[in-house]
């Protein structure tokens, strides 16, 4: 029998560890004096330390390890799983670094600038619900993307193109749930993705498009924006708002009403327009 200071050089593990694995029953001593509390162990427990040690080099939890250890024909499965979340772990990982970098090397600023008009394509997106009460924005990204997608293929199939980023926008001016942000199904989403298309193939575009999406006019403007690198979040959302308001503007604010969120590759691009105190339309 060895003392737990022998078995801990023969480890090189920290006896503390081993008192660790113990209470988590990874690796029971082979004696426990009653009266003293002190372990000892057989000198093959080693062959377990070394199946923890690999275990865990790998990252796997206590649990997993258990499980692993208890059963040994689940432990292939069990790795292969654990490897799969280490992979999705590591890429969110290396976008969130990519993101900060992005954001500590050129911090976004507010800019003003004139939005041409456009003719775009416009479809409604329910947003998928939120079981606890959180708006799930990767769920929404999803959606959203989905919508572009589709509306991207129906005007390439009657030979429109699209000419420019795709942006979403509240649905609060559809018939159906006019004045409304959000409803009984939850809030919703118009999707745009503006084209190129003479007025001849226009009528041939409508009747390309999903049944619940439709031609319109995209009014020129002038507007504020804001870009902010990464994937959306509700942080990120308020952030923009937060500092579009706060742009100084010269008897003119930033409209909320008729806010648009521009959908880059590497970012979204938050955007209002300026309207005058007196009520006209640009500054």
């Amino acid at each position: 029998m060895l003392s737990i200071g022998e078995f801990s050089d023969m480890c090189q593990l920290p006896p503390q560890t081993l008192r660790f694995y113990h209470s988590e029953g990874l690796l029971v001593p082979a004696d426990v004096d009653e009266r003293t509390g002190y372990r000892s162990y057989r000198f093959d427990q080693v062959e377990q330390v070394m199946l923890i040690t690999v275990l865990r080099g790998t990252g796997m939890s206590v649990e997993l390890v258990r499980r692993a250890l208890a059963e040994p024909d689940t432990a292939l499965a069990l790795l292969r799983e654990h490897r799969a979340q280490v992979r999705r772990t590591r890429q969110a990982q290396d976008e969130a670094i990519e993101d900060a970098l992005r954001f500590f090397g050129t911090r976004p600023e507010v800019s003003l600038r004139h939005a041409p008009g456009a003719r775009v394509v416009t479809k409604p997106v329910p947003d998928p619900p939120a079981g606890d009460g959180r708006y799930d924005w990767e769920e929404v990204e999803a959606a959203v993307a989905a919508a572009v997608r589709e509306l991207t293929e129906a005007v390439a199939a009657c030979g429109a193109a699209v000419s420019g980023v795709p942006w979403r926008t509240w649905d609060a001016g559809t018939p159906a749930w006019k004045g409304q942000d959000v409803t009984a199904e939850g809030t919703h989403w118009l999707v745009h993705v503006p084209v190129t298309v003479g007025e001849e193939a226009t009528e041939v575009l409508r009747g390309a498009l999903p049944g619940d999406a439709e031609v319109r006019v995209f009014e020129a403007r002038e507007e504020l924006s804001i870009f902010l690198p990464g994937r959306s979040s509700m942080a990120k959302y308020g952030t923009a708002l937060s500092r579009l308001f706060a742009y100084p503007l010269d008897g003119a604010y930033p409209d909320f009403t008729r806010m648009r969120q521009l959908l880059h590759e590497d970012g979204v691009e938050t955007a209002m327009p300026v309207s005058r105190l007196d009520g006209s339309g640009g500054e």
